[in-house]
C-alpha cells in the first residue's frame, strides 16, 4: 500500500473520491468566492482545470495522494483535500491543500472527512505522525486543525514568499499515533449527532 494512492473514503456524511476531471463542474460550483481570499490558495474556475492536472501529475510522481470531497448526502463534489510532504520512511505525513465550499461548512463533512484521512493514515499506513499546515492568518483553519485535537508544533516564520508577494508564516500542527485514539473518539461524537 503506497501513500500516494487515493482509494474511496466512505462516512455516511462524506465521500473521498481520487479526484478526476469528473469533479471540475461540481468544484467550480462549490469554490464560490473562496478563491479570492488572500492568505489562502485555493483555485477559482478559471484554475480548477490547471489545479486538477496539478495534483494529478505530482500523484503519478508519488509525491500526493488527492482527493475530491464528496458531501455524500447529494452526490455533489464540495471540496478537495490531498496528503502531502509523504515520508513513508519516517511514517509521516500532512494532510493539507484542503478546501470546502462554504455550503458544506459546518455540515459534518470537514470532522468526516478528517475521520477518514486520519484513520486511513494511522490504522492502514501505520503512520507515527500526522501534520496539518495553515497560514497564520488563517484563523478558521487553525481552530479547526485545533478542534480535531492537534497540537500546534510552532511556527515557521517567514516561511513562504505569498502569491501576492506577501510573506507566509505557517503554523504547524500535528497528532501523534498515540494521541489517534483520543482523536478518533472526538471525532466520532462530533459526527455522530449530525
Amino acid at each position: 500500500m503506497t501513500f500516494s494512492a487515493a482509494p474511496v473514503l466512505s462516512h455516511r456524511l462524506a465521500r473521498l473520491e481520487p479526484l478526476a476531471h469528473a469533479h471540475h463542474d461540481d468544484l467550480c460550483a462549490a469554490v464560490g468566492d473562496l478563491h479570492t481570499l488572500w492568505y489562502t490558495s485555493i483555485p477559482s474556475p478559471d484554475t480548477m482545470t490547471a489545479e486538477i492536472d496539478r495534483r494529478l501529475a505530482q500523484q503519478r510522481d508519488d509525491a500526493v495522494a488527492p482527493w475530491a470531497i464528496v458531501d455524500a448526502r447529494t452526490g455533489r463534489a464540495v471540496g478537495m483535500t490531498t496528503y502531502l510532504n509523504l515520508d513513508p520512511e519516517n511514517r509521516r505525513l500532512e494532510i493539507g491543500s484542503t478546501w470546502l465550499g462554504r455550503e458544506a461548512q459546518g455540515t459534518g463533512v470537514n470532522p468526516a472527512v478528517k475521520l477518514l484521512l486520519l484513520a486511513r493514515a494511522f490504522d492502514a499506513l501505520g503512520c507515527m505522525a500526522v501534520e496539518f499546515r495553515t497560514h497564520w492568518h488563517n484563523h478558521q483553519s487553525r481552530t479547526a486543525i485545533a478542534r480535531l485535537g492537534a497540537h500546534q508544533d510552532g511556527v515557521l516564520r517567514q516561511h513562504k514568499v505569498w502569491t501576492d508577494g506577501s510573506i507566509r508564516d505557517t503554523v504547524v500542527f500535528s497528532i501523534l499515533d498515540r494521541e489517534w485514539p483520543s482523536v478518533r473518539l472526538g471525532l466520532e461524537s462530533r459526527v455522530a449527532s449530525r
